[in-house]
């Protein structure tokens, strides 16, 4: 349903906690325990969703804009557009409906090449690369690969390209770009997303090309290996042409 689509049920838990602030005020209620029954409501409602960073968003939303707004003092409520402008900036609208901003922790692909060897020259793609720590792995991992990302949001890119000098970045969208040149695809998306990244993955990926995927799996479909890591994360290992294909996303 449309309702459910991300990120409104962020704006609209948000909209009900400051409901409940006002309305609390509005009945006498002092600024203290008003905003503390508002926050009680947009945890409650960050409980309900299903993935933690989503959990952590909608619950700190609103103590985070009536924070901000008291800070202000005097000053134009218009201020509070100020730092929104900056996130759009930095996380455009279409971002929100892809991964967040969750780096890829350092030795998590330390036993990739066992797994997955690739012959020098190969070429590696982090799909989604975020600020770069995808990209620092794969090339710590595959020091003769040449190591690409591609990222949707400018400014992410551009930072992930400042600090990850020996990989090559560009600004664009995971799901236009063409997967068929890589010997391995690397992504840290969310589970919604891999049946999409799974179709795009046998529809375009060479025989024998890896499908590399950190914490998701692919729903319905065994992996070639995997590993768990200290952590609790996976590391799934994918080969389009040797997996049995789910039915194509929706």
């Amino acid at each position: 349903m449309w309702i459910t689509r991300w990120p409104l049920p962020a704006l609209l838990s948000w909209l009900a906690a400051w409901f409940i602030y006002a309305a609390a005020l509005a009945a006498g209620l002092g600024a203290g325990p008003a905003l503390a029954l508002g926050a009680a409501v947009a945890g409650v409602l960050g409980w309900l969703q299903s993935e933690r960073w989503r959990r952590l968003i909608v619950a700190l939303g609103f103590p985070a804009s009536v924070l901000a707004l008291d800070w202000q003092g005097g000053a134009s409520g218009l201020l509070w557009l100020a730092p929104l402008a900056l996130l759009w900036w930095l996380y455009p609208r279409r971002t929100w409906s892809e991964a967040p901003l969750f780096p890829t922790p350092r030795g998590a692909l330390e036993q990739l090449p066992m797994l997955a060897p690739l012959p020098p020259n190969a070429r590696v793609l982090d799909a989604g690369c975020g600020v770069g720590d995808g990209l620092r792995e794969l090339l710590h991992v595959y020091p003769e690969a040449r190591v690409e990302g591609v990222e949707w949001s400018r400014p992410l890119s551009w930072l992930a390209r400042w600090r990850v000098r020996g990989a090559i970045v560009r600004q664009g969208d995971l799901w236009a770009d063409g997967w068929a040149p890589f010997a391995l695809v690397y992504v840290f998306q969310r589970p919604e997303s891999m049946p999409r990244v799974w179709a795009k993955a046998c529809a375009e990926l060479a025989p024998g090309a890896w499908l590399v995927s950190l914490d998701f799996a692919v729903p319905g479909v065994a992996p070639v290996a995997s590993r768990q890591l200290d952590n609790g994360q996976f590391v799934w290992l994918y080969r389009p042409g040797r997996n049995a294909t789910p039915k194509p996303a929706n």
